[in-house]
Formats: structure tokens, C-alpha cells, sequence
């Protein structure tokens, strides 16, 4: 919930008291220090008589001293250094064009000077907003080179971002009685600042930084999980009062050095909560909460073990992030339990050093150095400054700024890998990666020339899922190129946006020609595995939202389409049709299918064994002598020479929906005859978890081949889809489709 601050800096008069803000500085500071903050407020307010040539953000009276001070009181809540103070307090001034950075450098060292430029250049950030426009941030050359100033700016000096923060917080501050400049303010800060301070670990801003954003802009919401705040406030109270004195009692007698403190959950974080798990406001665990601060990590789990001894935990509410921190550096012991009268209560418990870094993350590094923690909060420092790095990098091979915005974002995978290259460099990549993301990552032709790849030197498929602390060699040809295969997500090559950016951008800058013809062979090559031939091409590329089929093939041929999307968007179009449904009565056979049969209710119907339909599948129904209605597929034979023998027996039926449903499937394998070849294909059957109801092999010695015949159970077109790849992709197997009976 957003704080209240003592405004002791600002007389009666509403003027700034330089001389009483000095005095409550919340950071120790030398006399000779408290002597260059004194003229640098002198020289702001020195600045605020000249006329500003840039007043859009704040106001056209903006008084750059008292935003100074506060922005410089910000940083000093944070621990910085005497050059960051100065920066923050002359900043606004600098901003507005009342200062130049020059002038300050002369008078202040070329320390402050560096970090002004700094934040000015940092300024493009804003750029990165979503504000709903369709536009790709990335394609003006002018905005990516604004951006990748912005991302340089950061990595040089990490304090810049900490000023802009305390400058943005002031900001949106100010705004809470501007209603014209408060929505676009907040919609910044809600997409950039706030991801960007929990990224860097500064708790401090990170929360106030979203409650206000949420405040001004989903006020209703806001104030109903206010009130329903103040409203359980006195009980609130109470009853951590009650459980802190149980508490006490119970570590003091274990001789634990601790403290002891209840939490506030913040608002954003409860709404979010509700948001994201679809549960109401007396679901949220942890709004009654406690947090334990004690000397070391084994004093976290002894306390852990005395909480769960005085009350029940609740199951799957416990989280460890001492052992498995989060991305941001955050660890903590998390668990919540049933206390007193029967009611949630969420405890937190963790070192001190611990509750420094997660309320000052990055400025924890400035704030311990020099002591025995500075190796430990030292990494968890360069780790933030290798992400940054690592966005730049990809921002520069790319031209994306909306990848930007992404990776600043809160929903980016937390778990990583940690591998070795040959010479035994540490590579960290998402958790999941495959060595194809391995070889994009280390070089954008290393991973375009990739043709195989070593783990701890054996030879593994490029789908092989990369596990920490391996040793991963790639194998590439002289020249090469990415195939569009990569780009399939069913057959697993590429788990990292990165690299997946990397191939797509390498098939946008074929001709159109080339992209159109790949992706006809493609989607050709994948209807007719799947022995679908009746396909409106055109129906199907309105649905994936492309103008004409031209459009929709150069998409799946520059790897902005896959295949599969192309399948399910066939899939969906299957039940279009605006005509009146009635629900049929069905056989009781545990494969007959939910069909919905145009105008006719209560009929017996079947799947026909000779085309055996899938869902998705264009069908048409028959109706039998005796046995009801029988599905086929439009295409299947029997269907077309009955619509000229027997027109009037042909009805209108589409898919119903049965999540469970299981259908059978006529597959044809052809591949080079080896050796263990019918266990390997019964092993992929097994890994997924498909029931094979009948199975024949051929073997031809003349030839060398053999061909095999199975009928399967299938869930749907894409599940066939899936498996037809991963069938494909066996060794020997020279084709896998679907047949007709």
C-alpha cells in the first residue's frame, strides 16, 4: 500500500528547507559531503529563476528544487553514492534546460557529469510503452537508436537507472491531482519503471511504483481492495499482535537472534493475486503476514521448523527461494499457515542481508563493499548487469523493441541452465534450451551453419534438452543456412525467444517469391501427410487473420506462421457453419464420436470404418439401414460415388466437442529396414501416450525397406500432426502419413 512521508523538507510556505532536509538524510554522509549537497541545492534553485526550455513532463512552473530534493531523497533511502545524490538533486533542472551538464561537471566532478548524461540518454525508455498501438517499436532506425543509448546507458552505470526510478517515483507523485498528465505517467511507469525496479531487486520502489500505477489506472478496483483493507485493518491488528506474542515466546526460548515485524501485502500485489488465480479477496493468504528477520541461513530453517511446530501449514504454500532464488536475486522463505481462531497468516523468513537486498537489490552491492558479504551481493550484481548486457546484445542483432519491452517484463521463465562451451566458458540460457539455442546464443552463423552438436562428447539430436553443468561442442558445416523446420514449436529445436528472433529474421530477408513457395511445399507436405485433400486455402487464411493465401504461404515460409497454427486454424473453421444444431443421441461404443447433425435429433451414429474421421476433418454423414447415422469424411470414396447413387441419404453433420474423445487412425509407415526400427516406434507410441490398437509389419529383403500399418488412437488433427513429425524424424523412416482404409 502506498506510504505516507513525513514532508519535513518543505516549510509552512510551501518553500524547500534545504537545511532541514540535510539534517534528516537518511544515510550517513561527511561534512564535506553535506557541503556539496548545500550548493548543489543552491545552484537548483539558482536555476529555477531561468527560463526551462523542456517543462513537458512535469509542468510549465515546474520548481526543479524541490523535485531535486525529493528525487534526491529517494536515492538516499537507497543507500547511493555522493556523485548519485548530486545527479538526482540537479537532474530536473538539467532536464527542463535551466543547467547544462557541463556546468555541473565543472562544479561537481565529472562523476556527477557522466551519470546527468547518463539519465538524459536513458529518457528513451519511454519509448517502450504499451499504449496499444499495433505499430512494431523496433522498425524506426531513430527508436532503436535511442533504445540501445538507453540499454548502454544502464549497463555503463547502473545508478542511472536508480536516479531515473527516484526521478519516475517523484513523477508520478506529482501527478495525483493532474488528471490530464496522470493516465500517461502511470501507463509508463506500470510498463517500464516497475518491471525495470523489480528486475534490478529495489523492493523499495518496485511496490509504490505499482500501487500508485494501479491506483490511477484501475481507480474502481483500487479503491474496492482499499476498503476492504481499512475495513479488516482493527482485526488485521489484532491479530498480529496475538500471533507475534506466540512468536516471541516460542524463539526466544530457542535462543534465536530475530526481529520481528508485520507486513502490509500491497495492493497491486493482492489484486494481481485475485487476477491471476481467479480468487476473491478472503482467498488471499497473505494478507495477514509476518516477517522474521534473523542473523544467518540456518537460523531461516530452525525458525521455519518452530513456525510449522506452532501451527498446521497449509500444503502448497510453501516456497523456498534460499535454495532456488528468484531471477531478480530475491530470497526468502515463504510459508503459510493456519494460526489462531483458524485464520491465513503468511510468514517470510530471511537474513538481514537478505531483507536489504530485496529492499535495495542492486544498491545492496555500494552498501556492503568492503565487507565479507561484498563476493556473495557482488554476483547477484554482475548477474543484473550480464541480463541488461544480454538484452542489449540481442536488441542489436535483432532491431526489436518490443523484445525489449518483453524481457523487461515480469513474465519472462525464471529458471536457467548453466552450461560449458568447449574452453570451458559458463553459457546461462533459459531452462529447457536445446543446443541449437546453445549454438545461437554463442554466434548468430554459428547457430545458421549448425548441423549436430556434442554433449560431454557424445553426439545428441538437436532437439536434446540441455541440463547444467554439461559440455556442449556444435558441429557446423562451412556454409549454411537455418532450416524452417527450427521454427516448428511440435518438433522442439528452439525453446529461447532469441534464437527463435534470430531464424525468423533470416527468412524475412529471403525474397517473397522463395517464402511463398517454401511455405505452399510446406503446408502441401502437411495436409497431404494427414491425407487431407478437400482444404480451402482461402477460408484458412482469413482465419489466421491474412488477406490472401499468397500472404498466409510467405508467412509460414518466413517463419512468421507455423504449420501447426495453419492445421488448428483448419481445425477451428470446422463447425462455422450458422445453421440451427441438435445434439444426437450416440451408440454407447467407446470410440462412436460426438457428432451434430443438421435438423435431425436423436439418432444412432458411428464413425465409418473405411475413412475413420478425425475431429477437424471435414465430414458429411449417411444414414444406414439399421445402424443409424454414419460418419465419414467429405473426400472418403464411399461418401462420393453414394452422393450420386443415393443423394438424398447424405445429411449435414458437424463435430461436437468431447475433450476425452478418442478416435482410431489408419497410419503408413515406409522406412530403410534395421535393426530394433518396430521398438523404436513403439517407443515414441509409449512416450506419447497413444493406445495402439493393431500393428503389421512388412519386410522386403530385395529393397532393404519395410513397411508397417498401424491403427491408433488419436485426440485430434493436431495431435496427429505432432505425432506424424515426431514419426518422421525417426532414424531410417523415409515417410509417415495417414491412410484411408
Amino acid at each position: 500500500m502506498v506510504q505516507v512521508r513525513d514532508q519535513y523538507h518543505v516549510s509552512a510556505d510551501g518553500q524547500v528547507d534545504v537545511s532541514r532536509w540535510l539534517a534528516h538524510v537518511p544515510m550517513a554522509l561527511e561534512a564535506a559531503d553535506r557541503q556539496r549537497l548545500a550548493d548543489a541545492a543552491q545552484m537548483a534553485s539558482e536555476a529555477r529563476q531561468r527560463p526551462g526550455v523542456d517543462a513537458s513532463d512535469w509542468s510549465a512552473h515546474s520548481d526543479c528544487l524541490l523535485a531535486g530534493v525529493e528525487t534526491a531523497q529517494i536515492l538516499a533511502e537507497l543507500q547511493v553514492s555522493v556523485d548519485c545524490l548530486l545527479a538526482g538533486l540537479l537532474y530536473r533542472a538539467v532536464r527542463e534546460g535551466r543547467l547544462d551538464v557541463a556546468s555541473v561537471a565543472d562544479r561537481f566532478g565529472p562523476g556527477t557529469g557522466n551519470l546527468l548524461d547518463g539519465v538524459l540518454r536513458m529518457a528513451a525508455i519511454g519509448d517502450l510503452r504499451n499504449t496499444g498501438d499495433a505499430r512494431v517499436l523496433g522498425q524506426a532506425d531513430a527508436q532503436r537508436e535511442n533504445i540501445r543509448k538507453m540499454l548502454v546507458a544502464i549497463v555503463d552505470d547502473v545508478r542511472v537507472a536508480l536516479i531515473k526510478l527516484a526521478e519516475r517515483t517523484c513523477a508520478i507523485r506529482a501527478v495525483k491531482n493532474d488528471a490530464e498528465r496522470r493516465e500517461p505517467i502511470a501507463r509508463e511507469v506500470a510498463d517500464v519503471y516497475a518491471p525495470l525496479a523489480h528486475r534490478l531487486g529495489i523492493g523499495h520502489l518496485k511496490w509504490e511504483l505499482e500501487d500508485l500505477s494501479f491506483r490511477y489506472l484501475h481507480p474502481d478496483a483500487y479503491s474496492k481492495i482499499a476498503r476492504l483493507l481499512d475495513g479488516k485493518r482493527r482485526e488485521r491488528d489484532r491479530f498480529i499482535q496475538q500471533v507475534s506474542s506466540q512468536l516471541d515466546v516460542v524463539l526466544s526460548s530457542a535462543n534465536i537472534d530475530f526481529e520481528l515485524n508485520g507486513r502490509a501485502k500491497h495492493i497491486y500485489s493482492i489484486w494481481r493475486k485475485m487476477q491471476r488465480k481467479g480468487i476473491g479477496f478472503s482467498q488471499v493468504y497473505d494478507i495477514r503476514a509476518l516477517r522474521i528477520l534473523v542473523p544467518d541461513v540456518k537460523d531461516c530453517y530452525a525458525t521455519l521448523g518452530l513456525v510449522h511446530g506452532l501451527w498446521r501449514n497449509i500444503p502448497n504454500e510453501f516456497d523456498d527461494y534460499i535454495a532456488n532464488p528468484k531471477e531478480n536475486g530475491y530470497r526468502s522463505l515463504h510459508t503459510a499457515v493456519i494460526g489462531p481462531e483458524g485464520k491465513i497468516l503468511e510468514v517470510q523468513i530471511r537474513t538481514r542481508a537478505m531483507h536489504e537486498e530485496a529492499e535495495l537489490g542492486v544498491c545492496a552491492h555500494w552498501r556492503y563493499k568492503g565487507s565479507d558479504r561484498e563476493a556473495r551481493l557482488g554476483s547477484t550484481y554482475e548477474e543484473k548487469i550480464a541480463w541488461l548486457r544480454q538484452v542489449l546484445d540481442w536488441h542489436e542483432e535483432t532491431g526489436d523493441a518490443g523484445s525489449v519491452a518483453e524481457q523487461l517484463s515480469f513474465n519472462v521463465a525464471q529458471d536457467r541452465v548453466y552450461v560449458f562451451t568447449p574452453s570451458g566458458d559458463v553459457v546461462n540460457l533459459a531452462s529447457g534450451a536445446t543446443p541449437l539455442d546453445f549454438a545461437y546464443h554463442v554466434h548468430t552463423e554459428v547457430g545458421h551453419c549448425c548441423r549436430g552438436a556434442k554433449v560431454n562428447g557424445q553426439i545428441v539430436p538437436l532437439t536434446y534438452e540441455l541440463k547444467t553443468g554439461e559440455r556442449v561442442e556444435i558441429l557446423t558445416a562451412k556454409q549454411g543456412q537455418p532450416k524452417r523446420d527450427w521454427l516448428q514449436p511440435a518438433l522442439g529445436y528452439l525453446r529461447t525467444s532469441r534464437a527463435r528472433a534470430k531464424v525468423q529474421q533470416w527468412f524475412k530477408s529471403q525474397a517473397r517469391e522463395e517464402n511463398i513457395d517454401a511455405g505452399r511445399h510446406l503446408l502441401e507436405r502437411e495436409f497431404r501427410r494427414m491425407a487431407l485433400t478437400s482444404v480451402d486455402y482461402k477460408r484458412i487464411a482469413a482465419r489466421v487473420q491474412l488477406s490472401t493465401v499468397e500472404d498466409m504461404f510467405a508467412a509460414v515460409g518466413a517463419g512468421d506462421l507455423s504449420s501447426s497454427q495453419v492445421v488448428n486454424a483448419a481445425e477451428s473453421l470446422v463447425g462455422d457453419r450458422p445453421q440451427p444444431q441438435l445434439r444426437v443421441a450416440h451408440g454407447k461404443g467407446r470410440r462412436s464420436g460426438h457428432v451434430d447433425v443438421q435438423g435431425v435429433g436423436n439418432l444412432l451414429t458411428h464413425m465409418a470404418g473405411c475413412c475413420k474421421p478425425l475431429p477437424g476433418d471435414n465430414i458429411v454423414g449417411f444414414i444406414t439401414q439399421g445402424r443409424g447415422v454414419s460418419v465419414h469424411r467429405a473426400d472418403c470414396r464411399r461418401v462420393v460415388q453414394c452422393q450420386d447413387s443415393s443423394p438424398e441419404r447424405i445429411i449435414e453433420v458437424e463435430w461436437g466437442s468431447d475433450a476425452d474423445e478418442k478416435f482410431e487412425v489408419d497410419i503408413a509407415i515406409e522406412a530403410y529396414d534395421r535393426q530394433g526400427l518396430l521398438r523404436d516406434v513403439t517407443a515414441m507410441f509409449a512416450t506419447a501416450r497413444i493406445n495402439v490398437l493393431a500393428i503389421t509389419t512388412q519386410s522386403i529383403r530385395q529393397s532393404h525397406s519395410a513397411t508397417m500399418r498401424l491403427t491408433v488412437e488419436i485426440a485430434d488433427l493436431e495431435s496427429l500432426a505432432k505425432l506424424l513429425e515426431r514419426l518422421n524424424r525417426l532414424k531410417n523412416v523415409i515417410s509417415a502419413k495417414r491412410i484411408n482404409s
